[in-house]
């Protein structure tokens, strides 16, 4: 899957042709875009990815987020008997945040790595929006439409680790209700879990307007009137 990837994945970020494979002993960083920088990192596995996948160290990683120097992810699913990439999709480095890394328990005495503390990356705690897929069901998607759902969100790099974290939940939220039209009642609704992923933050109401102010801002969502918000149409980033 490595070699694969380094030999046909582009860069989606500016779409430059090749990636160069990371020289410098990072185990969080498999790739480098030579054009932009951007790196990544690969997973990859037969089966379908879940709404969980086990990755590295977790303090490190949320230091990376943080510090703005987290990768980018790419999921690889493979089928080894046909040599086929099956699925292939990145989640950007700005979807990648605090709500969506989970802390594993410490490793018992005796093993190889006593009290080490891994990670889990919560997929499903992701709007699809953060997941741009690249290999559909063994098709490539068209550059120009990667690319397209890339820059949708990129002006989030500009923003805090905690802005970043705070509008992935509520376009996660969004998403959920999975619908066309929806109120700001509705989106109320998840106050619980935001308080659970975001404890420090006392004003979760304000803040869930705050951030649908962004996603307006944004064209993301279309405020229509009477507490009733729209979902832009993806048609067009689907059709590149």
């Amino acid at each position: 899957s490595e070699t694969w990837a380094g030999e046909n994945m582009y860069c989606p970020a500016c779409l430059n042709n090749s990636l160069d494979k990371t020289k410098t002993n990072k185990a969080v960083l498999d790739f480098t875009c030579p054009n932009c920088n951007e790196g990544y990192q690969l997973k990859s596995k037969k089966s379908p990815f879940g709404k969980k996948v086990s990755n590295s160290a977790y303090q490190p990683k949320i230091d990376a987020i943080h510090s703005g120097t987290i990768p980018n992810f790419t999921f690889l699913q493979y089928d080894s008997d046909e040599w086929l990439v099956k699925e292939l999709f990145i989640v950007p480095s700005h979807f990648m945040t605090e709500s969506i890394v989970e802390k594993r328990k410490p490793l018992p005495q005796g093993a190889k790595r006593s009290g080490w503390v891994g990670s889990n990356i919560l997929l499903g705690n992701l709007a699809r929006d953060a997941k741009i897929p690249i290999v559909d069901d063994g098709e490539p998607l068209p550059k120009e439409t990667v690319k397209k759902r890339w820059k949708q969100f990129e002006f989030m790099q500009n923003q805090t680790a905690e802005s970043r974290g705070w509008l992935s939940d509520i376009l996660m939220c969004v998403r959920r209700i999975n619908q066309e039209n929806f109120t700001l009642k509705q989106i109320y609704e998840f106050e619980d879990k935001l308080s659970k992923l975001h404890p420090k933050n006392k004003h979760i109401r304000a803040k869930i307007r705050q951030q649908l102010q962004v996603l307006r801002d944004k064209n993301i969502i279309e405020f229509i009137g009477d507490g009733w918000y729209q979902v832009k149409s993806q048609k067009k980033l689907r059709e590149g």
